[in-house]
């Protein structure tokens, strides 16, 4: 599909979590396609890959305070973006931890931070930015096929397979509350990358893996309903 909306004004993306990895290279390919972007970081006073796009954008990419896990942070960005029309909101803050301990065996704070992280704070973010995105845009978060339930056949990861479980669960229910809009929401399970998240034994590279995901994306712009979907557009099962 387009990468650009169908009207004449040029869409506009909000990515959080875009300060490097993942985020920062659907920011930088949405950016080659036409969009305006609106990336965060949860710390604008540090320098990231993210700065350097915005410095070669000409005004295209610009940059916003956010840190998923900090709630009072909502309410300020909402405001800074009050006349912006947005036509893609996409989520892609993530963390792991304890990944080889057993989930009884998980201290009960690295639980809940986890839990924060990769379920809360999306839906959170999600749930406060909503009603800026146009009436047919598109609403995401990155899951990851760990959060499948009918794929998990060894265990293993298992405060990060919850979470994003979770979070497949919260963005379920978020979408069917909006069942009578003509949004697209999207779950997107990118594979495992190489990224500071990832590891250097990952199998995909961020430069082959970025283009594959923003398609998958975009692809679903105008067709309502929620996806959960992998980097080649295939469903993920639950």
């Amino acid at each position: 599909m387009s990468s650009a909306v169908t009207d004449q004004h040029t869409p506009t993306a909000v990515v959080v979590g875009a300060s490097r990895g993942l985020g920062h290279g659907m920011a930088a390919e949405l950016l080659h396609r036409g969009w305006t972007v609106i990336g965060t970081v949860r710390d604008t006073s540090a320098r990231t890959p993210l700065h350097d796009l915005a410095d070669r954008s000409g005004g295209r990419v610009t940059i916003e305070r956010l840190d998923v896990d900090e709630p009072g942070h909502l309410a300020p960005l909402h405001e800074r973006l009050a006349d912006r029309r947005i036509d893609l909101l996409f989520v892609n803050a993530g963390a792991t931890n304890n990944e080889h301990t057993p989930i009884g065996a998980v201290p009960a704070a690295d639980f809940v931070a986890l839990m924060i992280t990769n379920a809360l704070g999306p839906m959170r973010v999600i749930e406060a930015l909503e009603d800026l995105v146009s009436p047919t845009g598109l609403i995401g978060a990155m899951s990851s096929g760990q959060g499948s339930i009918t794929n998990n056949t060894t265990g293993g990861r298992e405060v990060y397979r919850g979470s994003k479980a979770a979070l497949n669960m919260f963005m379920r229910s978020f979408a069917a509350r909006q069942a009578e809009t003509r949004r697209a929401f999207v779950l997107l399970a990118p594979g495992w990358i190489r990224t500071a998240l990832g590891g250097p034994e990952a199998p995909f590279t961020l430069e082959e893996s970025v283009p594959l995901l923003v398609d998958v994306l975009l692809s679903r712009l105008g067709t309502p309903g929620l996806a959960y979907l992998d980097r080649s557009g295939g469903t993920v099962p639950w």
